[in-house]
């Protein structure tokens, strides 16, 4: 499926992208940001958009997800420092998603909330339909978040769930996802040796790893009977537990204090899980007595980066800088125009007196300069200066009462302030009119950026998804071409190239293919390294636990628990109802053990399959002409065929095996037949060779493993060697 991620950098999100890549799906994160901060590894192609951005319907469209997932209370890319502006963020980012979403109404969207939205003290556990008690304001952006998804939910008659998580923890990457309970106890333990605990409450945490598994389930599952669920942890967990669990990692008693308060009749928020569990099964792997010694002794390692120690308010001296700071900026053009008008007013003193200067009316220019440089604003701080200077002027040969009474003052005042005021308020329209212009071609070029960017993002998914469907090792066309070519060899040498043909299509250098004997044990035919070997030659395949209960059952086995002493994937081939050979696979990454793996190994298993009875059909109708009459000793010619093959399997690796002579003397055929085939393993063979001899060939042995049997037949008196330069 293809999977749209919308969230900010997270070890949350970490832990959905490995999920969700590892079971073979194609995911796609929208991160919410203007630019690449993170390069995720198991993304198949990126989105930088911040939420408000209206190309997150071109995103939509561009992807076509079948399921989305938008991580909600556990985005990082909102700070809930400043809660009333992130509040409203967070809303308008969330509408613009389900507009994005509505557009394409496709698949199924995925709201990640919180217990946040419940802030009071519940005696009882919480069901779904409880009513809303939040009233922080981010308890109340994701109640609202809710309620959004909800009603989209009936008015599109769309796919849309709402998952509540309940007190969700994990280990952080940042700061900024410090906001869960178990850590911010285990901070304080740290920081204050203190923590403080109401011995009355529960909380019903539930680690990362597992929410990401229910939601999996979500994401999976083809049908659902609600809109809204529940996720938290089976049972309560006291906080004064934790406590414990905390105090006892970080060194004890003499380390950790807990100092318990009690408040009443605080019980604490504990979600009810049961619509979820009843429908989809609720397992915990990761309980608190585990997980929260590793949070505590990562947190302490790391102390320099999430210790909040430091975010103490600033000191009247660091305030005092930034108030003086943005003052300084706002005061430099009142200065400017102070200190220029000290020129303006000698230039005008001196300009009165002389014959060529006097009707220059510098107080004039003055004004229009800054009301053309800063505007209105300074247009009239220049002209009050100027009217100051004029009148200081005109008293050197006046009495202030005669300049107050001369109507040429004020004609002249007019004339300077309507000057100034239009001049400046046509200067503050014209930057109104050009920040504006900018503004909307900056808008437009950032359109015409995004959609280039999602252009190319398109062009480059689509040589990707082409190429994959032409030139991809895991294409039926591919398999189908690589497994044909086991058609070319000889029926003696099909299993030994089955396994050469499995390694290469499974990626592996360590691939095994055994030969079931009976109904308890199987040989091993072919194997390409030594890993591969490392069962043995025989294994008792039913004794093998829930990988023969795999194979018993016709499904892939696929060992998660990554036990040592079974192979990573393992899947039986079946000839009419019976077992005919075992696939095993090692040294596969983690994160390819998926089910498309796992299907992978099934279609190479039947294409090998068909490959393998043939050649065995083969064989056993030509059984009649390949013995020698009345006896189990191959003739010449297709003993010398099957040593070939042997060898040839072996040069490459593919096997071991070792040709022994024996010396018969004028014993008679049969009777060699009845003597040697009790010495001799039903895997092994006895054929005669061009010079008159009669060899034994033992498949899966070494020289040295063969000294036992040449013994064996010493002993029966049969005088043999190991032949080991033998040119067939």
């Amino acid at each position: 499926m293809d999977i749209l991620l919308i969230g900010g950098i997270s070890s949350f999100m970490h832990l959905l992208v490995d999920k969700l890549a590892k079971e073979g799906h194609r995911v796609y994160v929208l991160t919410g940001e203007k630019k690449e901060s993170y390069n995720f590894q198991k993304v198949f192609e990126k989105y930088h958009f911040e939420y408000d951005n209206v190309c997150i319907r071109e995103v939509f469209e561009s992807v076509r997800p079948d399921v989305s997932i938008f991580t909600g209370a556990y985005d990082t890319n909102f700070a809930w420092n400043d809660a009333q502006n992130t509040a409203v963020k967070f809303s308008s980012g969330l509408m613009n998603i389900l507009f994005g979403y509505a557009a394409v109404n496709k698949g199924r969207f995925i709201y990640l909330s919180s217990d946040e939205v419940y802030q009071k003290s519940y005696a009882y556990d919480i069901e779904e339909e409880e009513a809303y008690t939040a009233y922080t304001q981010k308890g109340q952006a994701l109640a609202i978040g809710e309620e959004m998804c909800i009603n989209y939910q009936k008015i599109l008659d769309a796919d849309i769930v709402v998952l509540r998580l309940g007190h969700m923890y994990s280990i952080p990457g940042e700061p900024v996802e410090m906001d869960s309970i178990c850590a911010k106890m285990c901070m304080a333990a740290i920081d204050t040796g203190e923590i403080v605990v109401n011995g009355q409450r529960r909380s019903s945490v539930i680690y990362a790893s597992d929410a990401v598994e229910f939601i999996y389930k979500m994401v999976s599952t083809k049908r659902h009977d609600y809109n809204l669920y529940q996720i938290s942890s089976p049972g309560p967990v006291p906080e004064i537990y934790m406590a414990q669990v905390i105090q006892k990692s970080l060194g004890g008693e003499s380390k950790v204090k807990i100092v318990e308060e009690n408040s009443g009749g605080d019980s604490g928020v504990v979600l009810s899980n049961k619509l979820f569990d009843d429908e989809f099964g609720i397992q915990i792997r990761h309980t608190p007595v585990k997980v929260l010694p590793e949070l505590a002794k990562y947190l302490k390692k790391n102390v320099e980066k999430f210790s909040r120690l430091d975010e103490s308010p600033r000191s009247f001296i660091e305030r005092l800088k930034l108030k003086t700071k943005g003052l300084f900026v706002a005061a430099v053009p009142f200065v400017e125009n102070l200190v220029l008008f000290i020129p303006f007013f000698m230039l005008n003193n001196r300009a009165t007196g002389s014959q060529f200067f006097s009707h220059i009316d510098f107080y004039l220019l003055y004004v229009l300069l800054f009301a053309i440089v800063h505007g209105q604003q300074q247009a009239i701080f220049s002209s009050l200066l100027a009217v100051a200077g004029y009148c200081f002027r005109q008293m050197y040969n006046r009495t202030g009462f005669d300049v107050l009474l001369d109507y040429n003052t004020y004609i002249w005042i007019a004339q300077l302030m309507i000057l100034g005021l239009v001049v400046g308020y046509m200067r503050d329209e014209l930057r109104m009119v050009k920040e504006e212009d900018e503004h909307e071609i900056k808008y437009l070029s950032g359109q015409i950026d995004d959609i280039s960017d999602i252009n190319v993002s398109n062009v480059r998914v689509k040589e990707i998804l082409s190429d994959q469907l032409v030139n991809q090792n895991d294409s039926f066309g591919k398999i189908y071409e690589i497994t044909s070519r086991l058609d070319k060899y000889e029926p003696e040498e099909v299993i030994f190239y089955a396994a050469e043909v499995l390694s290469k299509l499974m990626g592996s250098k360590d691939v095994a293919i055994y030969m079931v004997a009976n109904r308890s044990y199987a040989r091993l035919f072919s194997a390409t390294s030594a890993k591969a070997r490392s069962l043995g030659n025989s294994i008792n395949y039913q004794n093998m636990g829930i990988m023969y209960e795999c194979m018993s059952e016709r499904k892939v086995y696929i060992n998660r628990d990554m036990d040592e002493s079974y192979p990573l994937m393992a899947n039986a081939i079946y000839s009419e109802d019976e077992m005919q050979l075992i696939l095993m696979v090692w040294g596969i990454p983690w994160e390819r053990m998926t089910l498309g793996q796992a299907n992978l190994l099934t279609i190479i298993g039947y294409l090998i399959q068909n490959a393998v009875v043939r050649a065995t059909r083969y064989m056993s109708a030509l059984e009649e002409q390949r013995y020698i009459q009345g006896t189990n000793i191959l003739e010449e010619e297709a003993f010398t065929s099957l040593v070939r093959a042997y060898l040839n399997a072996k040069a490459k690796n593919l096997t071991e095996c070792t040709l022994v002579s024996i010396e018969t003397g004028i014993m008679t055929k049969t009777r060699t037949s009845q003597e040697l085939s009790p010495l001799v393993r039903q895997t092994d063979y006895l054929g005669e060779l061009e010079d008159g001899k009669i060899y034994a060939l033992l498949s899966n042995t070494s020289t040295s493993d063969a000294e036992f049997v040449r013994k064996r037949f010493i002993e029966k008196g049969f005088p043999c060697q190991i032949e080991e330069d033998i040119a067939v």
